[in-house]
């Protein structure tokens, strides 16, 4: 199915990452798309781990901001799109527009960017990110702003796609879509 998204979504160690793996093992051409960047010695083991995991044959493109202009030119060349994690592409979005006057609604732009890409291409598309809206109400103003712009772009994401699935403790649950 054209720009088909399946959703995965929990908390930190709830078994995203394995899961969208394994779903992207059915993929004969799969691009494993990486938001994190390796900016401390803990994050570049951890990013040092998930990598070992992937099969060989899986191409990487490590991109932690520019998602749209970096897939773009790529799309021809993939039957699966891994992007891994929303999470993280949120932070360093909003991160990098200290400043900006409104950076959640820059996010939900650049969103909706992402999405219309993956809607326009002829991939299938597995997206992880976290589920931050369980938790406590952050104490600083930036980590209110994040956990509202993660949310929303939460929500556009799992109203475009076509399998959502909320990851607890490993265990998968999987979304009930509206049919509008």
């Amino acid at each position: 199915m054209k720009g088909d998204i399946t959703f995965i979504l929990g908390g930190a160690r709830s078994g995203k990452s394995t899961a969208a793996e394994r779903l992207a093992r059915s993929g004969d051409r799969v691009l494993f798309v990486a938001t994190a960047e390796a900016l401390d010695e803990e994050m570049q083991k951890r990013i040092r781990i998930h990598r070992q995991g992937r099969p060989n044959a899986w191409d990487t493109l490590e991109e932690p901001r520019a998602l749209v202009s970096a897939l773009q030119p790529r799309l021809a060349h993939y039957d699966v799109f891994l992007i891994d994690c929303m999470t993280m592409w949120v932070s360093n979005l909003l991160l990098a527009m200290d400043g900006h006057p409104d950076p959640e609604r820059r996010v939900v732009e650049e969103t909706r960017r992402l999405l219309d890409l993956m809607q326009d291409s002829d991939a299938a598309w597995i997206v992880v990110s976290n589920e931050v809206g369980m938790g406590i109400v952050p104490a600083s103003p930036l980590g209110r702003v994040f956990r509202d712009a993660l949310g929303r772009a939460n929500q556009m994401i799992a109203d475009r796609s076509s399998r959502v699935l909320l990851m607890v403790a490993g265990l998968s649950f999987e979304a009930p879509l509206s049919s509008e």
